[in-house]
């Protein structure tokens, strides 16, 4: 037993160390379970998903580590494990982090500790989110239907296009061809409803355009995901030659800070309140509303600006609402208009309140303003 005692002290003062203070796969604080097949320090959502891979894990707090786990964990580590499994990991490759959906961290885990897609480079066969090229097929929602009907997609570095085809007209050529430039994508498996669910939004006319598309493989959506990042990526570099790494990889792609539905009434006094879908991108500084949450268009935009440029945003209950069923109340100011939106509990509001805040204070930068004007 007195091994035993101090094998758990030890442990635990492995896992205090700077380096092992955070989760090996997700960054997340404190890990507290121990692979020690690979010496890691991990949190228990990634430990899940290393029982699932067979990589034996144990809690640092609550199991017994015997002399030879605890030699195990001393001789690797987090910086050392990570500094051999994620040796080549590309540069637009995305690290999930910890509040990341589950489909982006298993498939993280799997590829640096089962597939060891990073331990060298280049790899032979390549992997098929490096090649510049990609064509498979996606299921995809209809723009005026729920259903989901597979579709034809080809990703092209050369020519930094994604498209996609009907099934029934391919021999006509893409039903789309959608420039890289300005094209995002984020999960979405909440929304979607599916573990594997991907929304890729782009500009098209004054609107932006959504697509919401899943696989049945995790492993195929997340290939897709780091192809497109990857030609993104390519994009940057070919746009912004000076650009670093620094200031590139944040704008490959971006998930969006906020969403969920508000009420929302008209600029009239009389107008009615009406349950609307928002969708907070606080890199744009923009939020978007839809009558529903998957709806291919948005009904409206509103940019949000600085405090010094006349925006903000504070909790209120208007005397004389009208067709709501939510009591708790925000009211944006911007230049031109006051908007009032209602929420259904107050976490909900602080949320929301919290987050049109953060884009409020961050200053505006060139490109904002031309955002702002096009808006307008």
């Amino acid at each position: 037993m007195a091994n035993y005692e101090k094998n758990a002290k030890i442990t635990l003062e492995l896992a205090k160390q700077p380096e092992n203070s955070r989760c090996a796969d997700c960054g997340a604080h404190d890990p507290d379970w121990g692979v020690y097949r690979l010496g890691l320090f991990v949190c228990l959502n990634c430990s899940n998903t290393h029982r699932n891979l067979s990589n034996m894990v144990r809690s640092i707090k609550l199991d017994i580590w015997e002399d030879e786990l605890v030699e195990l964990m001393k001789s690797s580590g987090n910086a050392s494990a990570q500094a051999f499994y994620e040796r080549a990991v590309p540069a637009y490759y995305y690290r999930p982090r910890e509040n990341d959906c589950v489909v982006l961290r298993d498939q993280w885990i799997q590829a640096k500790y089962d597939r060891m897609e990073f331990t060298e480079e280049p790899k032979h066969p390549p992997l098929p989110y490096t090649t510049g090229f990609y064509d498979g097929i996606l299921w995809k929602k209809g723009k005026k239907n729920m259903r989901f009907l597979k579709r034809r997609f080809v990703l092209s570095q050369k020519a930094f296009t994604l498209s996609y085809f009907n099934k029934d007209n391919e021999s006509k050529g893409p039903k789309a061809v959608i420039s890289i430039k300005d094209l995002n994508v984020t999960f979405q498996p909440g929304k979607i409803g599916n573990p594997c669910g991907l929304q890729i939004s782009y500009p098209k006319g004054d609107h932006t355009r959504n697509l919401y598309v899943y696989h049945q493989s995790p492993e195929e959506i997340v290939v897709w995901y780091n192809a497109i990042r990857a030609v993104r990526y390519a994009y940057l570099k070919s746009a912004y030659p000076t650009g670093s790494n620094e200031e590139l990889i944040p704008k490959i792609t971006r998930n969006y800070l906020k969403e969920g539905y508000m009420e929302k009434t008209g600029p009239l006094q009389k107008d009615l309140f009406r349950k609307r879908w928002f969708t907070l991108d606080s890199q744009n500084r923009t939020l978007f509303y839809f009558k529903g949450q998957l709806d291919a268009v948005e009904l409206g935009v509103i940019f949000i600006g600085t405090e010094s440029k006349g925006y903000s945003a504070k909790d209120h209950v208007p005397k004389h609402a009208r067709g709501n069923k939510w009591k708790y109340g925000i009211v944006m100011e911007t230049p031109t208009r006051q908007f009032v939106f209602m929420c259904e509990n107050e976490s909900d509001q602080k949320e929301w309140l919290d987050a049109l805040r953060q884009v409020i204070q961050r200053p505006m930068t060139p490109q904002d303003y031309s955002t702002e004007a096009s808006i307008k």
